[in-house]
């Protein structure tokens, strides 16, 4: 039987799946510091035991993105504020190639709030 957190990535219609599942295997990747946990119904990624970054989709167009817990110390303009105040989010089209480069340098930028 599945883990909830494991189930999340499981449950997941394709393009998503696939999507999320390479996000996952890249954020962990990055930093052997980086672990992953279930937190608020939620893919979340620690850094040295601190939150760092989940995975989420829009709820209307259902397109996947990764949201940076201390985004407002980030600037690139692939991220998004909204409304939020301290978190950005990166969109990610799972229909097009993932820009691993990019998603890289802003996880390395992200661990530098650290």
């Amino acid at each position: 039987m599945l883990n909830e957190l494991d189930y999340f990535y499981h449950s997941q219609c394709e393009p998503q799946k696939s999507c999320f599942l390479a996000l996952r295997e890249i954020i962990l990747k990055a930093d052997a510091h980086i672990t992953a946990q279930w937190k608020y119904r939620t893919p979340f990624f620690y850094y040295k035991g601190k939150m760092f970054c989940y995975l989420w989709s829009n709820k209307k167009t259902q397109e996947p993105y990764i949201g940076f817990v201390e985004g407002r110390h980030l600037n690139h303009p692939a991220l998004e504020q909204g409304t939020r105040s301290r978190i950005k989010i990166l969109r990610v089209d799972p229909n097009q190639d993932i820009d691993v480069e990019l998603i890289v340098m802003l996880l390395y930028q992200a661990m530098k709030v650290y």
